[in-house]
């Protein structure tokens, strides 16, 4: 399908600025490393302290990069799909909030006024530039959905009413019902909560309710990153391996969409096991619900799996029979055609599966009380974002850069390599980071290379410092594999067009594609899962609003243990004019 003028600028731009962002995010993760074992001993290096670094880490890596990534592949997906154009108002609109509020939250994180960490938890507080910022990346998200896609979608039916609407379609669909969902509630927080409290209009703020509002959220977000992912894994995986291959099941796929859909927002509370104020039957509750999560992701397995092994005995008859065989056939190194591709997709799908695995750690409450707040918890985290959908992400961004550039990828060797070499960084980092949290209590966040792994600190921990060093290994050759990954992107970037500029996805057709009408219509879901969230939080909501309140809190800042209003009064009454704070 052929794209040129602004649509052909605001897709390309939805790809190259977050890969572009992500050169900062994946920089100061290679710091934070170096920090926490101590090859740096100092509270800043360049100019950005160790807490602002581990600010723009994750905000960047997890909240930027893959919103406006998202909204750029799904542009992609849903012009292609439903053949149908894109409206040049409604993108400019939505790439102008994004980037917008993108270049301001930026502002207040490199300035120092926001270092507030990716959970931006209170009373910690930010400059309003940073709030601003971020409720204009997340509005700027959704305008595609309900002012393009949907009028798209509605039209597409008119014209095709027989015809169950595209699962690449379906699947974007459900992740933007999902994140316009999750969105709400930390809207509510950043509106009514910490832009207020930042603005001086307020004094004091309840920490318990915002927490449990941003947990409303902050779970949820995870499925928002995975979906689009999982859209690739089952629409366009079975043709990179095979030009004959099909996708297992198309309702399968549907179901798995749809429990997604229902399970992933009554999940919150597994993160606020510790909280006091909330009863243990919700936080109860919310734990079997995160368990539930892993129903469509093993739904998911089993689709993939039969989707892969279809694809290799349909080009490979020999193997009918073959069990396990088969698997020696899948194209881990080969570069014709898209295969390619394959190794982004492989390497994310075994570090997603030792996500999956240890993510049921942290839902289970006795065992997520042995590694609340220690490294084990960002051990797992990077096997998620950092797994399956980096991966993904990676991988179709250099595909889509070459269709939108009229051009073909260049040196695909080094793009097939920097996969491979992530994969062996994310496991030696991961291992590191949650073998150390589980059996040595190694704790997170902190700059630990001035205290615990200090030799002259009376906190100092040698029992620590081999984790430490594995985990600077592992995250060296992530940044090495990051680097080696940017030569084949900016070099297709670069290079001059040789052909038409197109969007096109490779859509593998379904070997089962019964009519399934239930798991189509959208509508109930989308209510069923609406009821379920709201009954899930309006009991917790209660008791931290409310029943378990034991004190509201100031603002504050990370560099001072008093309130910030305190502060900025003795900034006023000092006689030298001495300044005492920045904000």
């Amino acid at each position: 399908m052929r794209v040129e003028g602004a649509i052909r600028f605001i897709i390309l731009s939805e790809i190259v600025f977050p890969i572009v962002l992500l050169i900062f995010g994946i920089y100061h993760g290679v710091m934070q490393v170096l920090y926490r074992a101590g090859f740096i001993k100092a509270e800043s290096f360049l100019g950005i302290d160790y807490y602002q670094g581990l600010t723009l880490h994750g905000v960047i890596n997890v909240i930027v990069f893959t919103t406006i990534f998202i909204v750029g592949f799904s542009n992609a997906l849903v012009m292609y799909a439903l053949k149908k154009p894109l409206r040049e108002k409604v993108q400019w609109i939505a790439w102008a909030m994004m980037i917008g509020g993108t270049l301001m939250a930026a502002w207040a994180m490199f300035t120092g006024r926001a270092t507030v960490l990716y959970t931006f938890y209170p009373p910690l507080i930010a400059h309003w530039t940073f709030y601003l910022g971020a409720v204009l990346l997340v509005l700027g998200s959704l305008v595609p959905f309900f002012f393009d896609w949907i009028p798209n979608a509605i039209a597409w039916k008119r014209e095709n009413p027989d015809q169950k609407i595209p699962l690449a379609v379906f699947g974007t669909f459900v992740n933007f019902i999902l994140w316009t969902i999750m969105i709400v509630p930390v809207a509510v927080e950043i509106l009514f909560q910490l832009l207020p409290l930042s603005l001086g209009l307020v004094d004091e703020i309840n920490p318990l309710l915002a927490r449990t509002l941003f947990w409303f959220f902050g779970h949820p977000v995870v499925y928002f990153w995975l979906l689009p992912a999982y859209v690739a894994l089952y629409t366009i995986l079975p043709k990179i391996v095979s030009e004959k291959g099909k996708l297992y099941s198309d309702p399968a796929a549907r179901l798995a969409f749809v429990l997604f859909l229902i399970f992933s927002l009554p999940v919150g509370l597994h993160h606020q096991f510790t909280d006091p104020g909330i009863t243990n039957t919700w936080k109860l509750i919310h734990a079997l619900f995160t368990f539930g999560v892993a129903l469509p992701s093993m739904i998911t397995a089993f689709t993939v799996a039969a989707s892969l092994e279809y694809s290799v005995k349909v080009e490979h008859p020999e193997l009918k029979d073959s069990k396990f065989y088969w698997w020696a056939f899948l194209p881990y190194f080969k570069m014709e055609g898209l295969k390619w591709l394959f190794p982004f997709f492989f390497s994310g799908l075994i570090l997603f599966f030792i996500g999956g695995i240890t993510g049921i750690i942290n839902a289970s409450y006795n065992v997520n009380l042995v590694v609340h707040n220690t490294a084990y918890v960002p051990g797992h985290f990077h096997t998620t974002v950092g797994g399956l959908v980096l991966m993904v992400f990676f991988g179709m961004a250099l595909y889509m850069i070459a269709k939108l550039k009229g051009t073909d990828v260049k040196f695909k060797g080094l793009a097939m390599i920097s996969p491979y070499l992530w994969l062996a960084g994310q496991m030696i980092f991961s291992n590191a980071m949650m073998i150390g949290g589980l059996l040595e209590g190694w704790p997170r966040r902190t700059n630990s290379g001035l205290t615990y792994l200090n030799p002259d600190s009376p906190f100092y921990r040698p029992d620590w410092e081999g984790y430490a060093l594995f985990s600077v290994i592992g995250g060296v050759i992530m940044g090495i594999a990051f680097l080696i990954y940017l030569v084949p992107f900016f070099a297709t970037l670069l290079a001059p067009s040789t052909k038409e500029s197109t969007i096109e996805f490779p859509f593998a057709e379904a070997y089962h594609d019964e009519p399934a009408p239930l798991l189509n219509n959208l509508r109930t879901w989308t209510v069923a899962a609406i009821v379920l969230a709201v009954l899930s939080y309006i009991p917790p909501l209660y008791d931290a609003a409310v029943r378990g309140v034991f004190f509201k809190s100031p603002a504050y800042i990370e560099k001072f243990p008093v309130p910030l209003k305190q502060l900025q009064q003795s900034k006023k009454e000092e006689p030298s004019g001495q300044e005492v704070v920045r904000r």
